[in-house]
């Protein structure tokens, strides 16, 4: 048997014990689910030092800060919003019956699917479970992970700090390559999530298909980060930079290219550098910037930026520090002059490499058609304060979510469904909306004692067909 064959069986076996312990308790009570919160959230409390130097060496380096803020506090967040609002989510909810039907009732039960499978990308490996997770077991669920190759340090400490905490037929970590992850995709889910890149997730649709497995697709895209003609423009560059150089620009929902007012790039340009050099004022062994994640990453985003030199573009490095590729650190670049031939207009960039762009005048709506354009973005950013102005952008735009004056925000928001539209995905979760996403919400009519639906049934004869009369009238 090959090591192929070998995890495609251990796979499957870990999978049946999940599916066995489902069936033999199909709707957990609520302090089961709330206990499997509890030993989550302890999970990553009692180990969080461990698991901010794990990411960090397999990024090469991650500041602890950055970790706990972008991952273990909103993971944390999300399981204590579960925890306060997952019993009342559980509840049978009474819906209105149709006057004809009365007197009997109607109500709606949610119920767990049974097993979740979840892929989680490199980019954030604790939060992208963990926020998963906490939906599926507040759901009552069943959950099998698999962790990405890219992050091998975490995807080992993850799978033995769950094997601690909780029975194998609870919750299942899954690690190991591309052929691993092929092989997880086309196990029997009841439902499916995966965040990642558009091009693996037409494999896993495609792989989830086969088992008619329904889907949640995170998958990204270029997100646009439009300044209005009214916007507080410093303000909107501070902000636009944060996004950006979280995580040195590997973020799903980082702010892929800029739309500005024409005329205004070299403005942006210079306040860019300036809120940069505020942020990391050395770049030289900066522990708080983060490195890109492998050398074939890094590679790439060097050809994107040297192909779109080559093809005309201008590049304006916000520091005097030049790409390492040694440490991965990749310093963010603005690129002006660029067009929709070259690569980098036309990939998700997921690094620190800017595209700056212009629209005529100070009417929005040749930035609205420019979005429009293109595959709807998983996010969209819009710095303005008319309101008029705003109002426009919302209306004339689809996006899988958005952030007014802001970047990256709207995600850790545990009241607001997260996910992408069209090309940049289907599907969300995070808190109600994850719950019903992996809740089977099972509609129920309950007829009563006496009824009418004896006057409808044949024979059809003059009584049928008066009341038909009234019904179609």
């Amino acid at each position: 048997m090959t090591h192929e064959a070998m995890t495609q069986h251990h796979m499957r076996q870990g999978f049946d014990a999940l599916r066995a312990a489902s069936l033999r308790t199909p709707t957990p009570p609520w302090p089961e689910r709330a206990d499997r919160l509890k030993r989550l959230r302890a999970l990553m409390l009692d180990h969080r030092a461990e698991i901010a130097a794990a990411i960090s060496a397999d990024f090469h380096n991650r500041a602890v800060q950055e970790t706990e803020l972008a991952e273990l506090f909103p993971s944390l967040e999300g399981i204590d919003h579960a925890l306060r609002h997952g019993k009342r989510w559980m509840r049978v909810k009474r819906r209105a019956t149709g006057l004809w039907f009365k007197p009997a009732s109607s109500r709606l039960m949610p119920q767990p699917l049974s097993v979740v499978g979840i892929v989680v990308p490199w980019n954030y490996p604790l939060y992208l479970a963990v926020g998963p997770m906490t939906a599926a077991l507040a759901a009552g669920n069943r959950v099998m992970v698999k962790q990405s190759e890219y992050t091998p340090r975490f995807a080992e400490l993850f799978a033995a700090l769950v094997r601690k905490s909780f029975a194998p037929d609870e919750i299942l970590v899954v690690n190991g390559d591309a052929e691993a992850a092929r092989a997880f995709s086309a196990l029997p889910f009841d439902h499916l999530l995966f965040t990642g890149s558009t091009a693996v997730g037409h494999h896993v649709m495609r792989a989830a298909s086969e088992n008619l497995t329904p889907v949640t697709l995170e998958l990204g895209g270029k997100s646009p980060a439009i300044v209005g003609p009214g916007a507080n423009f410093d303000k909107a560059v501070e902000r636009i930079l944060v996004g950006k150089t979280l995580n040195a620009g590997q973020t799903c929902i980082a702010p892929d290219y800029v739309l500005l007012p024409e005329g205004q790039q070299q403005r942006f340009a210079d306040a860019a550098r300036r809120v940069f050099a505020a942020m990391y004022p050395s770049m030289a062994g900066n522990a708080d910037y983060t490195s890109i994640v492998s050398p074939r990453h890094f590679a790439r985003l060097q050809e994107l930026e040297a192909t779109a030199v080559q093809q005309g573009a201008t590049a304006q490095p916000l520091c005097a520090t030049a790409p390492d590729a040694a440490t991965r650190c990749f310093p963010p670049v603005l690129l002006t002059g660029v067009h929709d031939g070259m690569r980098v207009m036309q990939e998700e960039i997921f690094g620190p490499l800017l595209p700056v762009l212009t629209y005529k005048g100070t009417d929005i709506g040749e930035a609205i058609a420019y979005v429009n354009a293109r595959p709807r973005p998983l996010a969209l950013y819009l710095f303005e304060k008319d309101r008029a102005t705003i109002e426009r952008v919302m209306h004339g735009t689809v996006a899988g979510g958005v952030s007014i004056n802001e970047t990256l925000m709207h995600v850790a928001q545990d009241d607001l469904p997260f996910g992408g539209v069209g090309a940049s995905g289907m599907g969300s979760y995070h808190g109600e909306y994850g719950f019903q996403t992996f809740s089977k919400l099972k509609p129920i009519f309950h007829q009563s004692a006496f009824n009418g639906v004896g006057l409808f049934r044949p024979p059809y004869g003059k009584t049928f067909a008066r009341m038909m009369k009234l019904l179609l009238r």
